[in-house]
């Protein structure tokens, strides 16, 4: 077996893990992430709202509040430097009942707590002339500073940034044992030891089994499902802000949000669950769902749905957020009980990871190599023809459309592939560059992705998979080479 020696292992290679990363190869430090996943993106960063949210209904004077209001502003440089999508879209809570509208003032008011200011109150007139597929709002408020992004690129770029800067990946690793001898954390992996002076749990799902390895156990984690529904691009809704209920003492409802690639989504549930790969949607959520997106929407059609996901994210018990060291494990970090609202805290989350660290004795010595940039892979559909004509003549893959919902060409699937850390199965390739996203959802280029994977990484088509091992898509040849159809 192999054996790793870094300064500062990361455990989670989600979105929180990839943001400590990031941050963390700013300086002359030896970093390793290890997710047990074969790709970044975690369980609950690559399956959520993709929203940014402000905070403004977050409980006042909490971690969670604090982190997640100092965040939101980050995002617009995060994004711009590593050529993330994102849209300050804002967002209108609907109040669609009396009690409802009576719940607007408290909503402020908790807003203000949380410093959030720009809080907006909406009469019915006004929130229809913002929507006018509100037909059946009393009031609402305007809460500006809540904004989308892409999920998927989020983690993936601050990955591609921070391997850039040195940073190693090591994906389907399993951690199954930490021990620590004098000054150093020895780790027991599916992929080999691993040493390291500082260990950082951001391991979400399974953060409570990376606790109980160095010994704290004084708390669990399990998972809460949320399904959604995907809306096609074509849908008339013509929906531009993110459309939130009022919540309620059980639930913060379902919502309806634009995503930044021009489509929808209408979720989630919220399903306590023991099973922490639950990943399936149910007959019963879908319709929920229907439901919830009725009463903010009368007129959603859910026959332009494409597609339905599942994501998990990680309640944990005690709750709220928890950043924390331990003295009678120094050098051990741990970042839980970031649910929901963990795509957004993710940089703050990892700043305070930084100081917990040099508080350890992580020496910071700033790397003047640093790259703090990152270009990413040009979208062929969002080009006008003179831009798309000139990466033909660059690379003629550009001129070979291989998803035809999404217009992405054999370049960029290509890219999705080479870079680091790059694809390694379908799932991958959709995350990078959405093909098979689309209205057919991989019917056109389900057999054609594939056939790329297989040579550029090397494989056998038998193995190429759509999510990992155990879900390869072709199970041998049907007849030898040379015979006749």
């Amino acid at each position: 077996m192999a054996r790793y020696d870094t300064e500062v292992l990361v455990v989670g290679a989600g979105a929180v893990g990839v943001a400590v990363a990031r941050e963390l190869c700013r300086f002359r430090t030896r970093v390793l992430v290890a997710d047990r996943l074969n790709d970044v993106g975690g369980d609950a960063s690559k399956s959520n709202s993709a929203i940014v949210h402000t905070g403004f209904d977050a409980e006042p004077r909490t971690l969670e509040s604090e982190t997640v209001v100092h965040a939101n502003p980050l995002f617009d440089r995060l994004c711009r430097d590593l050529e993330i999508p994102f849209i300050r879209c804002g967002a209108i809570l609907v109040a669609t009942t009396e009690e409802e509208e009576e719940a607007l003032p408290r909503i402020m008011q908790r807003a203000e707590q949380n410093q959030v200011f720009d809080v907006e109150y909406l009469t019915a007139q006004r929130a229809r002339r913002l929507e006018p597929a509100l037909t059946s709002a009393r009031a609402g408020l305007l809460v500006p500073g809540e904004s989308i992004v892409d999920p998927f690129l989020l983690v993936v770029a601050q990955a591609e940034n921070a391997a850039q800067n040195g940073v190693e990946f090591l994906t389907s690793c399993e951690i199954e044992r930490i021990e620590r001898s004098a000054q150093t954390f020895v780790v027991s992996s599916t992929l080999g030891e691993i040493r390291a002076r500082f260990v950082v749990n951001a391991a979400g799902l399974r953060g409570d089994v990376v606790s109980h390895m160095v010994g704290i156990e004084d708390f669990t984690v399990h998972p809460r499902r949320g399904q959604f529904h995907v809306i096609d691009r074509s849908a008339p809704l013509g929906i531009r802000h993110i459309i939130l209920p009022v919540p309620t003492k059980l639930t913060k409802g379902t919502l309806l949000t634009p995503t930044v690639h021009g489509n929808w989504l209408i979720g989630p549930t919220a399903e306590e669950m023991e099973d922490r790969c639950a990943h399936e949607t149910t007959a019963d959520g879908m319709e929920e769902i229907v439901r919830g997106a009725g009463r903010l929407v009368p007129g959603f059609d859910p026959r332009h749905v494409i597609t339905q996901y599942a994501g998990l994210r990680a309640v944990r018990t005690p709750g709220g957020y928890h950043l924390r060291s331990f003295a009678r494990v120094p050098g051990f970090i741990e970042l839980s009980g970031i649910r929901s609202t963990g795509i957004t805290a993710s940089p703050v989350v990892a700043r305070r990871a930084l100081a917990m660290l040099r508080a350890a004795g992580l020496e910071t010595q700033p790397d003047e190599d640093f790259v703090a940039t990152r270009t990413g892979i040009p979208a062929f559909r969002d080009l006008d023809d003179v831009e798309r004509a000139a990466l033909i003549e660059r690379d003629q893959r550009y001129g070979r459309i291989v998803c035809r919902c999404e217009t992405v060409t054999e370049a960029e699937i290509v890219q999705a592939v080479q870079r680091t850390p790059g694809a390694r199965d379908m799932d991958g390739v959709k995350r990078r560059v959405r093909a098979g996203l689309g209205r057919c959802q991989g019917g056109f280029c389900g057999s054609r992705v594939p056939r790329i994977l297989s040579e550029l990484l090397g494989v056998p088509l038998e193995r190429v998979t759509r999510n990992g091992l155990g879900s390869e898509l072709l199970a041998g040849p049907t007849r030898a080479p040379g015979d006749s159809p």
